[in-house]
């Protein structure tokens, strides 16, 4: 079925261009000082190996734009300057090569530092994010209405402001700290303009928790149609933010990025250790690619059923289970074969 997608430009970010029909990409943030090289670049390419397609990097001092240049010549994907308070470093984040700069219009007002940033942008023929956040908010000139109206009114009066400048490579972004004002404040931008929006919820607090509000309110804009690039942003390891938007994005079928494993929870008809095997198997696929549907169900009341509408399936009884393939069923296998077994049909498939 084709889904509908809110239309926006497209603007390119280094060697990925969002917006329009290409696909969501997802992003993150690396964690360390930036002038901290080794280990900022380190886990920045360990952000690449898991999935990450676009990365943001604090720019809080001049060492941290001069790292921009060193990290460049480390990393493929794109990065992405994150400036606050100083408009000196965006334009240092621009000379030492950043693929796109974040201004936050709750602490870069004057209109003669915009300017001057607007001109490097345009000069390096990079695009710029307007990136609201809840908790600065109220350091620009709007101060009535709801949070998601703040976001909104704030966001609308800066695109103005850089409109007037003929620069229209913009993504934007409208984070607040809970799902409701968050996708309220997405729906309603999407409604007044076309430029890219980059999807998120800010300080979702713990790692659990904080993907729970990610997901709800990620996964419905998505639904919708609205949002170009994703970023989970948790209190935890960044890979973990990379695991949470793939997972966002095939959830709702946005992308796919190899096998979907289906289990079942487990209850009292279960008579084998499935959680060991599905811990197993998780392990086993990362190297595929085929988006292949992988069913692995503990009981005989529904996974027999599951595992016919996957492309490889198992469903177990006492002990042994029936293997199927496209449908059909191929005969039983042990528990302790299982997982070879399914990992040598999904390689004939």
């Amino acid at each position: 079925m084709k889904r509908y997608r809110h239309k926006t430009r497209v603007v390119k970010i280094g060697n990925v261009p969002i917006g329009g029909s290409n696909p969501v990409a997802i992003q993150s943030m690396a964690k360390f000082k930036t002038s901290d090289l080794e280990r900022t670049l380190a886990q920045i390419k360990s952000l690449e190996a898991c999935g990450c397609e676009i990365i943001r990097v604090a720019v809080k001092d001049d060492s941290d734009a001069a790292a921009i240049k060193k990290l460049k010549a480390g990393i493929k994907i794109p990065l992405v300057a994150d400036i606050h308070f100083h408009a000196r470093l965006a334009l240092a984040a621009i000379e030492n090569g950043a693929d796109k700069i974040r201004l936050n219009p709750g602490n870069i007002r004057k209109e003669k530092e915009i300017r001057e940033i607007v001109a490097a942008l345009k000069a390096a023929k990079i695009p710029l994010r307007i990136g609201l956040n809840s908790g600065s908010v109220q350091g620009t000139h709007v101060s009535a209405g709801s949070m998601s109206e703040k976001l909104v009114k704030s966001a609308l009066s800066y695109i103005r402001t850089i409109e007037k400048l003929k620069f229209h490579d913009i993504v934007i972004s409208l984070k607040a700290n809970n799902v409701l004002d968050t996708m309220q404040a997405y729906r309603k931008i999407a409604k007044l303009c076309d430029y890219p929006l980059h999807l998120g919820v800010t300080a979702t607090g713990s790692p659990v928790k904080g993907m729970i509000k990610s997901s709800i309110a990620l996964g419905a804009l998505l639904l919708e149609g609205i949002g170009d690039t994703i970023r989970v942003s948790l209190t935890e390891d960044p890979a973990n933010e990379v695991q949470a938007c793939r997972a966002i994005l095939e959830s709702v079928g946005l992308r796919h990025f190899g096998p979907e494993l289906i289990s079942c929870p487990t209850c009292g008809r279960c008579e084998v250790d499935l959680s060991s095997l599905v811990r197993e198997l998780e392990g086993s696929l990362q190297g595929f690619k085929k988006p292949l549907k992988v069913a692995v169900m503990g009981c005989v009341v529904n996974g027999p059923g599951e595992a016919m509408e996957a492309d490889v399936g198992v469903a177990f009884g006492k002990k042994e289970g029936i293997l199927f393939k496209k449908g059909k069923a191929q005969g039983k296998v042990s528990f302790g074969s299982c997982a070879r077994q399914l990992l040598n049909e999904m390689e004939k498939l």
